[in-house]
């Protein structure tokens, strides 16, 4: 229980920077409104939450100790976050095109095996909050239980900013700006994943 409240700030600060996930919530919300992104939201938060239990009961050690392994996550993650941000930033303005959901709840909760940052901070929680005596079992239902909690209201933040954004573009000319700057940021999120 001592590890609990740093554990849920850990989760706070994780859960509501900037980085992949929450830059694609943002966008589907200026596109849809704010609940557009709400399935990939729960795929997003059941994804990272499985990514955790698996790495809890084992994963993170062989990958934690695979230089290679390593290197080819984040290669993928990276190739994969290019794709999506080359998606978002070329994505036509929503009154020209489809309603555009870069991703649904399976391809929000498969993103999370390929997400750079989900690996650092799944594999940082699991190291830093995995209490002694408690189980890997335990302490990967802990530490899944509290990002689970923390994960959604932390991207609706993301999803009001985004549905906010989008009542603020007037005109196709912004839309296009405004895609082409979350695609960029999209991809600049992988920089400092990749050092």
């Amino acid at each position: 229980m001592e590890t609990l409240l740093p554990l849920l700030g850990f989760a706070i600060a994780a859960s509501v920077t900037p980085g992949p996930n929450t830059l694609m919530v943002a966008a589907m919300a200026a596109r849809g409104g704010a609940w557009a992104p709400l399935p990939a939201m729960f795929g997003i938060s059941l994804g990272f939450a499985v990514l955790l239990l698996v790495a809890a009961l084992g994963l993170a050690a062989p990958l934690a100790a695979s230089p290679a392994a390593q290197a080819v996550l984040r290669w993928v993650g990276a190739g994969w976050l290019l794709w999506l941000a080359f998606r978002v930033a070329t994505a036509p303005p929503p009154e020209t095109g489809p309603s555009a959901r870069v991703m649904g709840f399976w391809g929000a909760a498969a993103f999370q095996w390929v997400n750079p940052k989900a690996w650092l901070v799944g594999l940082a929680a699991i190291a830093a909050f995995s209490a002694p005596g408690e189980g890997l079992l335990g302490s990967g239902i802990r530490i899944a239980a509290v990002f689970g909690l923390v994960s959604m209201p932390a991207l609706g933040v993301w999803a009001a900013l985004g549905a906010g954004a989008g009542r603020a573009l007037r005109t196709a000319r912004a839309w296009r700006i405004f895609n082409l700057v979350m695609g960029l940021l999209l991809a600049a999120s992988i920089l400092p994943l990749l050092r």
